[in-house]
């Protein structure tokens, strides 16, 4: 397996992590407490990932990272909940997936990467097919919940093209990066779910155990592969990965739910997930083109470069 191929395998895994959300959230955690939600799985993973590298930001840093986790986290969270409860979920799951569309955009305007039509056509065919996985017919659509979504897609976009264009700093891992983000954006959902919900709920062992797996391998693991992922990929690439993640949640539901999947919702999935693949080719620039000439070619290049050189000093 390539490198490039094997770092697309581990960035992967961050949405079909998130695929489990759904699940896990009916099936193991206190109804009605989505900031709450948001906040366990948020503070608890970055304080943890703090721990574990023992770097703090510096200079410029302290409010990138502040930036960048409220961006990832902080106002991604409670706009999705917020979506997620104003709307069915399959029109939720459409909505977001227009983050690859945000990405094509805000990648032209920040790092300067100029769009395709290929590009746009992927990220199109990405949002169709999962629009045949998850909608139902006769959805309702409310308006206050469509423009959360929508923010929730737009933030985690905004989010993520930074991520690529700021990097990070010499000397730090990607571990630490993440860190900084999670707590940062769970500190601005403290006084939010505070607020908003009270106090927390009395919590059962399921509820910890759903919180548990929610904050470590759901948030701290998934959104370090996720980062590591941008830092090594395009933009464009990691985002249309997203796909993955109702996808992940469709199959779930089928499995452990006994939710029917239709031959509607198959060639959804199909069409999602090969606008994920075609998402992870990019066409080969000339530059590539040259290192791929055989030994021969090469060496007859080397030639006739020669000999231009020499008429010329002739």
């Amino acid at each position: 397996m390539s490198r490039k191929a094997a770092t697309v395998a581990l960035t992967a895994l961050a949405p079909i992590s998130w695929g489990s959300t759904y699940f896990v959230t009916t099936e193991f955690l206190p109804p009605d407490r989505p900031l709450f939600t948001g906040l366990m799985r948020a503070l608890p993973a970055g304080l943890l990932l703090l721990s574990l590298t023992r770097k703090l930001p510096r200079g410029a840093w302290w409010w990138k990272s502040a930036v960048l986790g409220a961006l990832n986290i902080g106002a991604f969270f409670p706009l999705l909940f917020l979506a997620a409860y104003r709307l069915p979920g399959g029109v939720a799951a459409v909505v977001a997936s227009a983050g690859p569309l945000f990405v094509v955009g805000l990648a032209a305007l920040l790092l300067g990467d100029r769009p395709t039509v290929r590009g746009l056509l992927t990220a199109i065919a990405a949002a169709f097919g999962v629009s045949l996985v998850v909608l139902k017919a006769g959805a309702a659509f409310d308006t206050v919940g469509v423009v959360a979504g929508l923010l929730s897609s737009l933030s985690m976009s905004a989010g993520t093209v930074l991520t690529k264009r700021w990097g990070r700093p010499e000397g730090v891992g990607a571990l630490a990066l993440t860190g900084w983000q999670l707590t940062s954006g769970g500190l601005v959902l403290l006084p939010v779910a505070l607020l908003i919900e009270g106090a927390p709920p009395a919590l059962s062992g399921v509820n910890l155990a759903g919180y548990a797996y929610l904050a470590f391998g759901n948030t701290a693991i998934s959104y370090f592969l996720w980062f590591r992922g941008i830092e090594r990929l395009s933009a464009s690439s990691v985002t249309l990965l997203g796909p993955l993640s109702p996808i992940t949640a469709a199959v779930i539901g089928w499995a452990a739910l006994g939710q029917a999947l239709g031959p509607v919702q198959l060639l959804g999935m199909v069409i999602a997930f090969g606008a994920t693949l075609a998402g992870q080719l990019q066409p080969r620039t000339r530059a590539a083109k040259a290192e791929s000439f055989s030994a021969p070619e090469k060496k007859a290049q080397e030639v006739s470069m020669d000999l231009e050189s020499a008429a010329v000093r002739r």
